[in-house]
């Protein structure tokens, strides 16, 4: 079992950053394929962007809606994955959630129903 606790949501201007944070904790953290998704009000839970473990090559897959604005890195010493938030803009605005699945040959890390584990969420609100 693996526990995620998403933090650093809050309300921004737009053009403004955050870095959100997802501790993990319960499994052997490295060898987890590391997630953020988001969900705005009405819409449909979306991925943002993903970082493979090191076994794995440690790559990172961003969604075309946020590359060049943000970046997913870990520490695998202190078992949490950031999600560094960049020139934001209104239609960031959701609900993000972090998410782990052991990583494996194959495995569709832009794909919600490939992870496991789910955080509870952080809300960023965006202002224009």
């Amino acid at each position: 079992q693996v526990q995620l606790v998403e933090s650093g949501g809050g309300l921004v201007q737009a053009g403004g950053s955050l870095r959100l944070s997802c501790a993990a904790s319960g499994r052997t953290f490295t060898n987890y394929a590391m997630g953020w998704f988001r969900q705005a009000p009405g819409k449909e839970r979306e991925f943002v962007a993903a970082i493979r473990s090191i076994t794995w090559g440690g790559g990172n897959t961003y969604a075309d809606s946020v590359k060049g604005r943000f970046t997913i890195s870990r520490d695998n010493v202190k078992n949490t994955v950031y999600l560094q938030m960049n020139s934001l803009k209104p239609e960031d605005t959701a609900d993000y959630y972090c998410a782990a699945d052991r990583d494996h040959y194959g495995l569709e890390e832009t794909a919600g129903y490939e992870y496991d584990y789910w955080g509870q969420g952080t809300q960023v609100t965006v202002s224009s």
